[in-house]
């Protein structure tokens, strides 16, 4: 029963950097822009995160730092390709090479440092309860920002005036501009907070998970977030859904061989990706599937009629 809850706690611990991550990048996506630079965002946010607490030691100035890292790298976005038109693919790959490239250099003073472990959580009587305690009402604050992010989300796209106007921009960037509606303003906002959002996924990497900075430390989770948005059809609570059946796989691959399964750990390590490109040529299949739910201006410019 320990084992299984320690399992448990690892996989909230790995789907936690997928869930902010895929949430962020899925109300960029629901207004219509495909940003492929949600790795790049990840690594700055891990080591604007992990830098500002262990100079700062405060754990909520490094959680705000990776924020702003990452929303200043979507701006940067935003503004290359909805201000600039320049190609929307291209510039989200670019922005990946810059963030690791960055992030690289930025971490270079902190090679070997470590920080303490963002605290968890103790709630009086309810973190005591046998089994449900440990797995519902013990972990860091972080974790239930996590879930509070994607009801919010969810809240916010479907009962909200300002949501109905971002989904209208990323069905129909035309019409909602014909209307009166700044489209490039709602983008460059969504973009701002998806950025954010990656920022404290990649911040959630060093400050927790792995409490130390190490280049390249993202390994490829903000492909793995694209790759969920996709399978949630752009609904929040499916993402959160597929963070935890990724973060699931990422876990499994730790401990399969301490069940007695003979397995090289090259093989292993390769799963959680192996498994990505499986959910894609599966979803790929059925377009009709896709095409009904992806936004209908995804990745497609904008150009201001007047």
């Amino acid at each position: 029963m320990d084992l299984a809850i320690l399992i448990i706690q690892g996989i909230i611990v790995a789907a936690t950097p997928l869930v902010f991550a895929s949430a962020g990048e899925l109300v960029v996506e629901r207004a219509g822009v495909l940003n492929l630079g949600v790795e790049g965002m990840m690594i700055l946010g891990a080591v604007a995160g992990f830098s500002v607490t262990l100079e700062s030691g405060s754990y909520v100035f490094g959680v705000f730092a990776a924020a702003i890292a990452g929303a200043v790298a979507g701006l940067l976005f935003g503004f290359l390709t909805q201000m600039l038109m320049s190609n929307q693919v291209a510039t989200g790959l670019a922005l990946t090479i810059f963030g690791l490239g960055l992030s690289a250099l930025w971490g270079q003073a902190y090679s070997g440092d470590s920080t303490d472990p963002l605290a968890k959580l103790h709630i009086p009587l309810l973190s005591d309860i046998p089994i449900i305690g440990p797995l519902l009402f013990s972990h860091d604050p972080l974790v239930y920002l996590s879930f509070a992010l994607v009801a919010g989300i969810a809240w916010f796209l479907f009962k909200t005036r300002a949501g109905l106007i971002l989904r209208s921009v990323g069905e129909n960037h035309d019409a909602a501009h014909a209307i009166g509606y700044s489209v490039v303003g709602v983008r460059m906002a969504a973009i701002a907070f998806g950025g954010a959002c990656a920022g404290i996924g990649g911040a959630y990497l060093s400050m927790v998970q792995t409490p130390l900075w190490v280049e390249d430390m993202t390994a490829g989770r903000g492909w793995i977030a694209l790759a969920i948005v996709v399978f949630a059809s752009w609904r929040p609570g499916r993402a959160l859904l597929g963070a935890y059946l990724f973060g699931g796989v990422t876990v499994v691959q730790l401990h399969i061989q301490g069940f007695g399964v003979d397995i090289d750990a090259q093989y292993l390590s390769m799963l959680p990706y192996l498994v990505t490109i499986l959910v894609l040529v599966v979803i790929s299949y059925d377009k009709t599937r896709v095409n009904l739910n992806a936004p209908a201006c995804l990745g497609k410019p904008f150009f201001a009629s007047s």
